[in-house]
């Protein structure tokens, strides 16, 4: 392998696999010599990033389950210690939005006709799915696979917050809601388990370009769309990011002889986005 094998042997369970960016990070592991298994609700996304990871001779296998599903996830976590063993590090990937829970604008409009969905037209559905999806299925994945950690004696738990989690991008309250709480729920775990040997931490991406949301970044002719030349405006290093600019802060967070001494950390991966007051 071209690449240190820093985490050889090491079990790392990662929901949202199937998805860019946890994609990219479980490629990652599996190359430094980890054993992942690969947790997704999309079956077909599921099988297709087993299959190109297993062809690279990685140490990979694929589990299909909702991380809002306990029962489920509880097979799961028995399945994953038969094949690979007991899960060392936990990446709490799974997470998004939904049109549901998105408002048209950005600002209320008191002469709206209700042509434009407005925060009042939000549904009660919509904005549980996405809140669950995002804070209660890492709750629940941390209840079940944090147990074998804190019953050992170590382990890392890495979060996925976001940087809605610090100031609420417009029109996702939910989305920006669900993160917030992520962020929080990183620190009380970290203090909860601190006495276990357990190390809990979070990224916070910023914007990254993927050909997941192509189309919300970038019009037809190939010209930035408002909302991301907004963005743009207001990241410094005026780019999005792009998905292995998160690998460093992975490595580092779940790395015991580097970040031994670190704890309830949410890092910032954002090309300076929140460090930005816009003036």
């Amino acid at each position: 392998m071209n690449r240190d094998e820093k985490n050889k042997g090491k079990v790392v369970v990662i929901t949202g696999a199937a998805g860019v960016l946890c994609g990219v990070i479980a490629e990652d592991f599996a190359a430094r010599g980890a054993r992942v298994a690969l947790l997704d609700i999309d079956e077909a996304a599921l099988a297709k990033i087993e299959k190109r990871l297993s062809g690279k001779g990685f140490t990979v296998k694929g589990y299909a389950a909702s991380v809002l599903d306990k029962a489920a996830l509880e097979e799961v976590r028995r399945r994953v210690e038969n094949d690979l063993g007991i899960c060392d590090i936990l990446v709490n990937g799974a997470g998004g939005n939904n049109p549901a829970a998105t408002t048209g604008e950005e600002f209320f409009d008191a002469k709206n006709n209700g042509e434009v969905k407005s925060f009042f037209d939000l549904t009660e559905a919509g904005v549980d799915f996405v809140f669950n999806l995002n804070f209660k299925g890492a709750f629940l994945t941390t209840q079940i696979f944090a147990r074998s950690m804190a019953a050992r004696g170590g382990g890392n738990i890495l979060n996925i917050s976001s940087m809605n989690a610090y100031t609420p991008l417009t029109k996702i309250p939910a989305y920006s809601a669900a993160k917030a709480a992520v962020s929080n729920f990183t620190e009380w775990l970290a203090v909860y388990f601190a006495g276990a040997g357990v190390r809990v931490n979070a990224i916070a991406p910023g914007f990254f370009a993927t050909n997941q949301n192509k189309a919300l970044l970038y019009n037809a002719d190939g010209g930035l769309t408002e909302r991301s030349a907004k963005i743009l405006r207001n990241t410094p290093m005026n780019r999005f990011g792009k998905p292995e600019e998160l690998l460093g802060a992975v490595r580092f967070l779940t790395d015991d002889a580097s970040s031994g001494f670190v704890t309830g950390v949410v890092l910032p991966i954002d090309g300076g986005f929140k460090a930005y007051s816009g003036v």
